[in-house]
């Protein structure tokens, strides 16, 4: 393969890491091939002047949006926190449909898909972005198909990831595509990364927030059900502790869009996560106090609602005090 040219979009506010991790990805990837192909990345930003990111760190473009005009194999637009409130840049926006028109693949890293919506890029798209703000994304560009679960994601030319760190499985992604899998491997394995992630965004989020009125009939909902995950629990008692009928319940649940039942089984996987990240407690006990019953259903619960099991996600998330071992 011919060497691939990237251009990275930063921006003041940028997330470092949303730069740097694809970035180094490239660079190991060079390493690795040792001069049989090779990626070349630069960033681009409106003009050469540094830019600030979110942390503090300054970074120099390479180009500016007047001198970047040349085809790019691969564009990036990079995130930030400020991007999902930010007003529309034109100026960006338009340096975006042009570049994207003209490369092999164009995408963002986390919150860059909002740069994209604004540009149009997004609009009968499939795409991701990281789990906290893919409502509101979804929201701001109803023509785009979000999907809020994957890390990153391909629709045709349109390559977009989930949030900060994703940016890396983004790229090993690509270098899989264009190097195979065992050199994304091997730049995976000197980064200290995972190749391949098991799972989606779901294993990073909680299913429950707490509602916006603590009084509403669903905040004692949620408060009875936390109080008696161990026990069965039906529409007709949750209607009851609602004090409502069980119709009006049903409403109420479809206005945030759940069922009773996804409610009672998202506090469960909830709970059990909690347990797994800050405890050693059996899985047996665990899906026994967390109203599963038994380990086998608490399985086939969290893989189809986090794509692992939970000795997956407890060695994935367990919190453990001797993180740092001492030396001998």
């Amino acid at each position: 393969m011919s060497d691939r040219s990237v251009a990275i979009v930063i921006h003041d506010g940028v997330q470092a890491l949303d730069v740097t991790g694809p970035g180094d990805v490239f660079a190991e990837t060079n390493g690795i091939l040792g001069g049989r192909a090779s990626y070349r990345t630069v960033l681009v930003a409106r003009t050469r002047e540094p830019v600030t990111a979110s942390n503090g760190m300054r970074l120099l473009p390479d180009l500016g949006f007047e001198e970047a005009q040349q085809p790019f194999s691969i564009v990036l637009v990079a995130g930030g926190p400020e991007l999902p409130t930010a007003p529309p840049d034109e100026e960006l926006s338009a340096w975006l449909r042009m570049a994207a028109a003209r490369a092999d693949l164009y995408g963002s890293i986390c919150t860059g898909a909002f740069a994209l919506g604004h540009a149009g890029l997004l609009d009968g798209r499939a795409a991701t972005t990281h789990w906290q703000i893919a409502q509101h994304l979804a929201a701001l560009f109803p023509q785009a198909k979000i999907d809020p679960d994957r890390i990153y994601l391909r629709d045709g030319r349109l390559i977009t990831s989930a949030g900060v760190t994703a940016g890396i499985d983004l790229a090993l992604a690509l270098v899989a595509e264009d190097h195979g899998a065992t050199v994304a491997l091997a730049v995976a394995k000197r980064l200290l990364v995972i190749a391949q992630r098991q799972g989606g965004q779901s294993q990073f989020s909680p299913f429950l927030a707490a509602p916006v009125d603590a009084g509403s009939p669903l905040a004692r909902v949620q408060q009875h059900v936390l109080e008696h995950l161990g026990e069965t629990l039906s529409v007709r008692q949750l209607a009851a502790v609602a004090q409502t009928s069980e119709r009006s319940l049903w409403r109420l649940f479809k206005d945030v869009g759940l069922t009773p039942h996804d409610f009672v089984e998202g506090a469960r996987v909830d709970a059990a996560r909690n347990l797994l990240e800050g405890s050693e407690t059996p899985l047996k006990v665990v899906a026994y106090d967390c109203g599963f019953g038994n380990p086998e259903r608490m399985r086939a619960v969290f893989c189809r609602r986090l794509g692992v099991s939970p000795a997956q996600y407890r060695d994935s998330f367990r919190m453990r005090s001797d993180t740092f071992e001492a030396a001998e």
